[in-house]
């Protein structure tokens, strides 16, 4: 039987992959005081980013209940014997220990991996998108696995934001703190390793920063996957795919926007470039 992957809604898979591979998606749980959504399905990014702009109540996020992680797991047991779960930095967020523990309420004889990716956003996108064509290629759980460790290194990611505010106040903001304290009107950028947030660069204005984050894509030697995300900003990131296509062919460049969830600890002026690659 085919393994079966699944994942949680930070990876910002664009849909059109999650589909073509068979991806399963776990949304995260976003909050507007006492209202609740499901990220990507309740709310859209547009509703999400007007309600940011004009609500008084910032919005929460929070791990998906065990009963949605059992039902998806119980769900793709009908068809699979092997199931293998990928999510986002357990030093981000609980969804990677709600994911290990809805897998113990699965009965019958169906094996389900837990991974924690020690990324977010499409970095983990990168490692789960290998693994989901390993999977679809006939591969086994022990060869799967074997790839996310070798294309865990290869995989980076940059960001620049007009303001670490967001992350702040959601608690994941890591060794980018250092950031907060400067008296000078900075774009900061950062980048996750070992699963935190960490400071990669600042620049004085938002054009500095987003060279930055073509800069960090061109000092790559091979390039095998490309992506550009933007949480409200779209021609930031049509002039980035066009930059970016003098050193990638600008037709794999794969374009998407982060969740209302990732949007919630960045606002909207979020723009990224992550990279499969060799440097």
């Amino acid at each position: 039987m085919t393994v079966k992957i699944v994942t949680d809604s930070v990876s910002d898979i664009p849909p059109d992959i999650v589909k073509e591979l068979d991806i399963s998606i776990i949304p995260v749980i976003l909050r507007f005081g006492e209202e609740t959504f499901r990220d990507g399905i309740d709310i859209t990014n547009d509703q999400f980013y007007e309600r940011l702009a004009t609500s008084k109540v910032m919005p929460t996020t929070s791990v998906p209940s065990l009963d949605l992680f059992a039902r998806t797991y119980a769900r793709l047991a009908e068809v699979t014997d092997e199931i293998l779960v990928i999510m986002v930095s357990a030093k981000l967020s609980g969804i990677y220990n709600a994911a290990r523990q809805s897998a113990e309420l699965v009965e019958g004889g169906c094996h389900i991996e837990v991974i924690d990716s020690g990324c977010a956003v499409m970095q983990q996108g990168f490692l789960v998108i290998k693994a989901a064509e390993a999977a679809k290629a006939g591969a086994s759980p022990g060869e799967i696995k074997d790839i996310i460790q070798q294309t865990l290194p290869r995989v980076e990611m940059r960001a620049a934001f007009d303001t670490l505010e967001y992350l702040k106040r959601g608690g994941r903001i890591g060794r980018a703190q250092a950031f907060m304290g400067s008296v000078l009107r900075i774009n900061p950028i950062i980048t996750l390793k070992n699963g935190v947030v960490e400071p990669a660069g600042r620049a004085r204005s938002r054009a500095k920063a987003i060279d930055q984050l073509y800069e960090f894509a061109a000092s790559y030697k091979h390039i095998e996957g490309l992506a550009v995300e933007g949480a409200a900003c779209p021609e930031d990131v049509d002039r980035m795919v066009e930059r970016l296509g003098a050193i990638f062919p600008k037709e794999r460049i794969l374009r998407t926007r982060t969740t209302p969830v990732i949007g919630a600890h960045t606002g909207p002026g979020l723009l990224l470039v992550a990279v499969m690659g060799d440097k």
